[in-house]
């Protein structure tokens, strides 16, 4: 079975740079799994793309070695087996507040008798090889998100959950059920403790953590923390960043 880098890094104590991916084009995923991004998300939470043009972004990020994730829009199992079943090998699953809600989404990412995923890996065994179904259980990665203060309360027992790979922090929605406050900075000591917290948890369970970083800066801090996984922007927001700064440049030296 192709191997998941995702898990090699790790093995290798080094931490995974991931990508995330808004736009609902295979040009842009494309594009963006050629920049040496380790993972790439294609994200069907919070973006743009339905599930054809979604599976068709896993085929493009396929062209690569940069591993295809998705992040489903909400713990249900037919849509997590479908991607699975579309070749993503790894599912970030938003808004886990419990354990049994962790059990239940890790279960649909395994295959009996440590799930109850199905068996049909239509797309998943030609990019993965023919004994997909056989080492699937091993290679899929499993990232429960953590961004809710229900959730943070009951970290240790989601993150005790058999099969978790992965805890990934949603900082935007922890931070704002936490303080009332939008945004991606942790720079409040409530959230900063919180992201502490959390990982303290995760290495007390042997559980991996990630997480959405402010910015590179914020995310070099949180690599040296000891966080195994980090996001900065997304697809979106680097090519409006990028394009902003080249319109300022240019507005600042015109005559």
């Amino acid at each position: 079975m192709r191997e998941n880098r995702v898990r090699t890094l790790w093995a290798e104590g080094a931490a995974v740079i991931n990508g995330w991916l808004h736009s609902p084009s295979t040009w842009s995923a494309e594009v963006m799994a050629h920049q040496g991004w380790d993972s790439l998300v294609v994200d069907m939470q919070h973006g743009l793309m339905g599930i054809e043009t979604a599976i068709q972004m896993l085929q493009v990020i396929s062209t690569t070695d940069t591993v295809p994730l998705v992040r489903v829009n909400w713990n249900t199992p037919g849509d997590i087996m479908r991607l699975l079943d579309a070749g993503a090998y790894g599912v970030i699953c938003p808004m886990i507040e419990t354990r049994a809600e962790c059990e239940a989404f890790v279960g649909a990412c395994r295959f009996p008798p440590l799930g109850y995923r199905s068996l049909g890996p239509t797309r998943a065994r030609v990019y993965a090889g023919e004994d997909y179904a056989a080492h699937a259980n091993d290679t899929v990665l499993t990232l429960a998100m953590i961004e809710t203060k229900t959730g943070f309360d009951n970290r240790d027992e989601i993150l005790s959950v058999p099969g978790l790979d992965c805890v990934f922090v949603g900082i935007g929605d922890l931070r704002l059920t936490l303080t009332g406050e939008a945004g991606l900075s942790s720079a409040d000591a409530t959230v900063d403790a919180a992201l502490d917290d959390i990982l303290e948890s995760a290495r007390a369970h042997g559980v991996k953590a990630g997480l959405f970083a402010a910015d590179t800066d914020h995310a070099i801090d949180m690599m040296k923390r000891g966080y195994e996984l980090v996001t900065v922007g997304n697809d979106v927001s680097l090519m409006a960043s990028a394009a902003a700064a080249a319109v300022s440049t240019l507005r600042e030296n015109m005559d």
